[in-house]
């Protein structure tokens, strides 16, 4: 192995000591309290100001084979406001290793804050229409050249992939003592989804779409685990509208939310499993004395797309 090679794993492993601590805290909020159900979140979202939750979950081991295997250019591919390519771009920048986003539209005018982020952080950014994005979801390996004109390390959307199934899954050797009956948490692509309930043994994961029609979301979960993995499932009534969109009654919820917890949501993903989440609670789907886990996945990034502002 290269000088040039250690010498970014050891910046990769300085980055992952850096980080902070992930803990679980009990939820005490005036819409649950009286329901008998016990709610506790895990604060993966103050792991890093920027590589929080899962973005940093799903990169780690995928990092380490791409600079163990010599790679120099990370490509990878999101939307305007994925926090997939926000986190890649920063540890590129980290690592000094070239990336570049594959962004699914046109080029906007005004570019959002987190395409502004990606470019300061010095990934290149090549806009490519919604029918060539589709396409390029059909691209899975690392090494599969998805009708670029450059050679790369390619990064599924989201990290999906066996490697990053792995980083998610160790997640589950820091919940502690609290043995918990359902562990939540909001899907994009379902690989956090799929990573946990890889790992856990007695635990029943309930994932809540961010996105509208996301039926093919127990599809891609399902191919990702073992047949005899039964221990998950997915609603899909809480996407408001679809991805990255909402309601005034999801801004609502999130203001009073933080208001009694002091913990951040952001309205793509966080916001929408929370209300999903105290929905179900207060119409019964919890019998008293069901311990839940939340799970924060970070990317509050995503709320500089919005004005959280009560209706």
């Amino acid at each position: 192995m290269s000088a040039a090679v250690d010498s970014k794993l050891e910046a990769l492993t300085q980055l992952e000591q850096n980080l902070n601590a992930a803990p679980v805290q009990r939820l005490h909020h005036a819409s649950i309290d009286s329901s008998g159900v016990e709610v506790f979140i895990k604060r993966e979202d103050l792991l890093h100001p920027i590589i929080s939750g899962n973005k940093w979950r799903k990169l780690k081991y995928i990092l380490q084979h791409a600079l163990g295997s010599g790679a120099e250019h990370l490509i990878s591919m999101g939307g305007p406001w994925s926090n997939h390519l926000h986190a890649l771009s920063f540890v590129g920048q980290q690592l000094g290793i070239k990336t570049t986003g594959i962004i699914r539209g046109e080029m906007p005018t005004n570019k959002s804050a987190t395409l502004q982020d990606m470019q300061r952080w010095g990934m290149d950014l090549l806009f490519v229409s919604r029918a060539e994005f589709r396409e390029l979801r059909n691209f899975h390996a690392h090494d599969s050249q998805p009708g670029l004109d450059y050679d790369g390390y390619w990064i599924p959307e989201g990290g999906a992939s066996t490697l990053a199934l792995k980083g998610v899954a160790e997640l589950t050797d820091e919940i502690g003592e609290v043995k918990f009956d359902t562990i939540t948490l909001a899907c994009g692509t379902g690989t956090t989804l799929a990573g946990l309930a890889s790992a856990a043994k007695q635990n029943q994961f309930l994932g809540f779409a961010a996105l509208k029609g996301a039926d093919f979301l127990c599809d891609d979960v399902a191919s990702l685990l073992p047949s005899e993995k039964h221990n998950w499932s997915i609603n899909l009534d809480y996407h408001f509208g679809g991805f990255a969109k909402t309601e005034q009654r999801l801004f609502d919820f999130m203001l009073a939310f933080e208001t009694q917890t002091s913990i951040p949501l952001d309205p793509i993903y966080t916001g929408k499993m929370m209300f999903g989440l105290f929905e179900l609670i207060k119409q019964g789907y919890f019998a008293s004395g069901h311990k839940i886990l939340a799970i924060h996945t970070g990317g509050l990034q995503g709320r500089a797309g919005f004005q959280l502002q009560s209706g």
